[in-house]
């Protein structure tokens, strides 16, 4: 279940009224799953962190995905201590997601490693491990219950990871619009059931696809957030498959 990029409708929402269908949590977590997304998407953003004493930083992002964003590629653009740092993701269903991290000034890739999915992404709010999916079936789901936020009809659907899938945190509370069907707010617990991080997200509809406007990440436990601002996207351009390969980190977008 995508909470970044991917939103989530299930073949029946055409014959059902959803209220019908949606009757437990995986019935919605499968409705979000099944909603349609671009075959590929093309975004610049803006992504600005804020510290506990408030002093920002801003870089400008490009962004290339692909294959329901299991497949994507992002160059930094600026600042100019950043510019050219770049990130490739390719996720797999059976075995560990592949996940490096070209830095031009050390002329390095690194790895990222299962290990390390826990670590902060850039210096922002955003772990490695939040840049992937979260596959529907390695969760199970409980409804728990509606409420209103800012003005829209929501679902309360807490996910909690299967025995024997191992993720940095012990649960997520994802508050679902009816209307829909994508997450608005996501809350992610810690393994102590601590809230951690709080995500809000805005989106737009494009086609049949509702694309990510501004995504809001705060840590609440350090005070600190991340606010990522799309100002442009492209859906369905074509991407070629050979662009997710690890040489493309050091070839900067045109």
């Amino acid at each position: 279940m995508k909470i970044i990029t991917k939103t989530l409708a299930i073949g029946l929402i055409f014959t059902l009224p959803l209220g019908i269908l949606a009757q437990t949590g995986y019935d919605i977590a499968k409705a979000m799953d099944d909603k349609p997304s671009p075959a590929d998407m093309k975004s610049n953003m803006t992504m600005t962190l804020t510290n506990k004493q408030g002093k920002t930083r801003e870089s400008t992002i490009r962004s290339i995905s692909a294959d329901d964003n299991r497949k994507q590629i992002i160059w930094f653009l600026a600042p100019a201590d950043d510019e050219g740092v770049a990130f490739l993701k390719i996720e797999h269903p059976q075995e560990d997601d592949e996940m490096r991290l070209w830095l031009p000034a050390f002329k390095k890739v690194r790895r990222i490693s299962s290990k390390k999915k826990a670590d902060s992404f850039m210096g922002s709010d955003l772990s490695y491990e939040d840049m992937t999916s979260r596959e529907l079936d390695e969760y199970t789901y409980k409804l728990l219950g509606e409420k209103v936020v800012d003005g829209i009809d929501c679902y309360i659907l807490e996910s909690t990871p299967r025995e024997g899938v191992t993720r940095t945190y012990k649960r997520f509370v994802t508050y679902v619009s009816k209307a829909d069907m994508v997450a608005i707010v996501d809350e992610a617990y810690d393994t102590r059931d601590q809230l951690l991080k709080r995500r809000e997200m805005k989106f737009r509809k494009v086609k049949d696809y509702q694309l990510p406007l501004e995504i809001y990440v705060e840590n609440v436990q350090k005070d600190t957030n991340t606010r990522l601002t799309f100002s442009s996207q492209e859906v369905d351009t074509g991407v070629d498959a050979d662009l997710f390969q690890e040489k493309n980190l050091k070839r900067m977008p045109k």
